[in-house]
């Protein structure tokens, strides 16, 4: 099954469930966050029928738009390990992301007017469908409402200021993030994932090939705070980032940034300089 978060005309979204090429409502839940609070929302939006889109030209939003918590997993492919110059982790490298930072699947993404570093960092997201705390890894997959494509914008300069990152990696509107959460039952994590700017490929890496998988970082992360319906887990990024290229490579205005994973689908998205 594949859920969205669709924008209504009348300026409120809903959630709604992809029918092939058409979306259907589900009424009474705001967005995919509201849905995954309903301890039912798999019977919920399975059993649907509220009002019907096109899926061309639909106006989506970020998949879940206000998460309780956007936590995000820094050196966990080794080949961008390599790249930059690390060594592999022991343990995995956290930091947070706010809501504020995601944008739709299909928006522009504008650069700011202080960084002229901004890099592309494609990366597969898990979603929480069920409260846990000290998760065992064993159990940890029962607590995964599904899969979606992020693109992890950095402003590599602000990222580099000092040895936290956050202040490079939670930028306003800076956050692809959707289209669709595709539920854990239609994927696993395997398929490649590719980032293209103007079609020319940067990343191209299997999803399979993290240091730590999505049922270990459950089970980590749920050691030291409690994952709850909607909360986001970005697994981190593969090599081919702009930053790690000689001469390094960052977005430019005109650009066009497409995130794909096979199976879950795509972000494109514009690159305009910022209002």
């Amino acid at each position: 099954m594949k859920l969205l978060t669709l924008r209504l005309d009348n300026g409120s979204t809903t959630a709604a469930r992809q029918d092939g090429a058409t979306l259907t409502e589900i009424p009474g839940y705001s967005d995919v966050r509201a849905l995954l609070q309903d301890p039912a929302w798999e019977t919920t939006a399975k059993a649907a029928t509220g009002p019907t889109h096109p899926l061309d030209g639909a106006d989506l939003a970020a998949v879940v738009p206000s998460p309780g918590k956007i936590i995000c997993v820094g050196h966990n492919y080794r080949n961008h390990i390599k790249e930059m110059g690390r060594e592999v982790p022991a343990h995995p490298t956290l930091f947070a992301k706010y809501a504020e930072s995601l944008i739709g699947p299909n928006d522009d993404l504008a650069l700011p007017q202080e960084s002229d570093t901004v890099d592309w960092e494609a990366e597969l997201a898990v979603v929480i469908g069920k409260t846990g705390r000290r998760i065992p890894e064993a159990q940890a997959a029962d607590h995964i409402a599904g899969y979606s494509v992020l693109n992890d914008i950095s402003m590599r300069d602000y990222q580099f200021r000092t040895i936290q990152w956050l202040q490079g990696k939670t930028w306003e509107k800076s956050t692809p993030f959707g289209p669709a959460l595709v539920t854990k039952d239609e994927f696993t994590p395997g398929p490649l994932m590719t980032s293209a700017v103007d079609g020319d490929i940067q990343q191209s890496t299997p999803t399979s090939d993290l240091v730590f998988t999505p049922e270990y970082l459950v089970s980590y992360i749920s050691t030291i705070i409690t994952l709850n319906p909607g909360d986001v887990i970005a697994t981190g990024t593969p090599g081919g980032v702009g930053h790690a290229q000689d001469p390094k490579r960052y977005l430019q205005e005109g650009q066009i940034l497409v995130t794909a994973i096979e199976g879950l689908g795509q972000l494109t998205n514009r690159v305009v300089k910022e209002a």
